[in-house]
């Protein structure tokens, strides 16, 4: 472990170390509602979109009233496109809409709208929690590795999720790409702040580079 690396870690965490649920204004906790809205949060930042659009969009969800799977499905598609339309979401709105109002009904049907209850079917096994997240419409792989990343902050079985997104951030910044290495570079960091700032980097040049010149 390298006195440049422990630098570069907490520089990056200094400046950068904020997940996107609390960009996105949501106070995760165990419960329905911000489970849920991570869960929308993670389907729109799986998009081949910026991740700033994806959080503006999640805020005008928010802003609209779809805050719970029951109102989501309740929705008119078109409040879902116009909403997603005021946060810049564009490029996708249509489909999405769709896979908003699909995955809300499977989640009622299913999970009676708590994807706590989801989080049991799984038995406290991640690859069990990832798969499952897949089955919701519109969340795949990278959105299933979103949800869990920022959701380890409440689901401690998850915990420590450092995923692939995250370790090609570190190998930008220079960083072992070692899940367990990186942990102890960032002493007491949460995991999920650590990743979420790991992904920043990977996402943008910029917090790379910035990261970097902080730490020289």
């Amino acid at each position: 472990m390298s006195g440049h690396e422990q630098r570069v870690v907490r520089e990056l965490l200094n400046a950068h170390g904020q997940t996107y649920a609390e960009e996105a204004g949501i106070r995760l906790r165990d419960t329905p509602q911000p489970l849920y809205r991570l869960q929308v949060l993670s389907l729109l930042l799986s998009a081949r979109i910026r991740a700033s659009v994806a959080v503006a969009a999640a805020h005008a969800l928010y802003e609209a009233g779809l805050r719970d799977p029951r109102r989501m499905a309740e929705a008119d598609w078109q409040d879902r496109v116009d909403a997603l339309g005021r946060g810049g979401y564009r490029r996708y709105d249509e489909r999405t809409a769709t896979q908003l109002g699909d995955g809300a009904e499977l989640l009622i049907e299913r999970w009676r709208g708590d994807l706590r209850r989801l989080r049991e079917e799984a038995g406290g096994e991640v690859p069990a929690l990832r798969r499952l997240l897949q089955e919701i419409p519109g969340v795949g792989p990278t959105g299933a590795d979103i949800f869990l990343r920022e959701a380890q902050r409440v689901w401690p079985e998850a915990a420590p999720y450092v995923d692939a997104k995250a370790l090609s951030g570190a190998e930008r910044l220079g960083l072992p790409k070692d899940p367990d290495r990186l942990l102890k570079l960032a002493g007491d960091a949460e995991p999920a702040v650590l990743a979420a700032a790991l992904v920043r980097a990977a996402l943008d040049k910029e917090v790379a580079e910035d990261s970097l010149r902080r730490a020289a």
